[in-house]
């Protein structure tokens, strides 16, 4: 399948949505002011993906087809990015939500499958990018997809994702949110948390000098 982009800036990368749920400001020093730095967690990350991210491999086994690194888009949403994997089964005929695939008989089940190094998290952002693949891959298949799975390297397993209504809400509200900010040009003001130890940033953004020196100023202002 061909996915062609009329202009780069015109699109928000998929990828881009798990960060902006961890972190709005790492979202925007990423892919506003293009700035990144490796850490332990993102080159572990990369090793996992090196294993999946292949843009030849297009493999059938029987009634199952695997697709690596897919190309997605959506026109509504204005996202790009890929999927690291597409799993396609095949089913009955009268099975709902299926598509046909070109040069293979019958109707196709789609769900795609990310990977991630290290384990399930408690909040949404890992859900969330999934749910952003599955709307992509609806509107270019015109499918339903209610279904994907994430792949945790750390315990070497899939969890199963549904696709709900309110994930599905969640996704267009961050992607507005992610607009807002890159047409403005608009990086946030730094906010220290737990979870700022461990990203790759912390020496780039400086959570705790810039909120120290807001409270330093707020002070001497008075």
């Amino acid at each position: 399948m061909i996915v062609e982009i009329e202009s780069d800036d015109d699109y928000l990368m998929i990828s881009g949505i798990q960060h902006y749920a961890f972190c709005p400001r790492q979202w925007a020093l990423i892919h506003i002011e293009q700035q990144w730095k490796e850490n332990v967690l993102t080159t572990e990350g990369n090793d996992v993906h090196e294993r999946v991210d292949d843009d030849n491999f297009d493999e059938t086994r029987k009634d199952k087809r695997i697709v690596r690194r897919m190309p997605l888009l959506s026109e509504e949403y204005r996202i790009r990015g890929f999927a690291d994997v597409v799993e396609f089964k095949r089913v009955d005929l009268d099975t709902p939500g299926t598509v046909k695939l070109e040069g293979r008989d019958g109707c196709w089940l789609v769900k795609p499958i990310e990977y991630k190094r290290g384990k399930p998290k408690s909040d949404d952002r890992d859900a969330l990018q999934l749910c952003a693949q599955a709307m992509c891959l609806e509107e270019m298949m015109h499918v339903e997809i209610t279904v994907g799975e994430i792949y945790y390297n750390e315990i070497r397993r899939r969890e199963k994702i549904e696709l709900t209504t309110r994930l599905r809400e969640r996704v267009i509200e961050v992607i507005g949110h992610m607009r807002e900010l890159y047409d403005s040009a608009h990086t946030p003001k730094a906010v220290y948390k737990n979870h700022c130890k461990s990203c790759s940033l912390f020496t780039l953004c400086k959570p705790k000098w810039s909120q120290d020196h807001a409270r330093s100023a707020a002070y001497y202002v008075k």
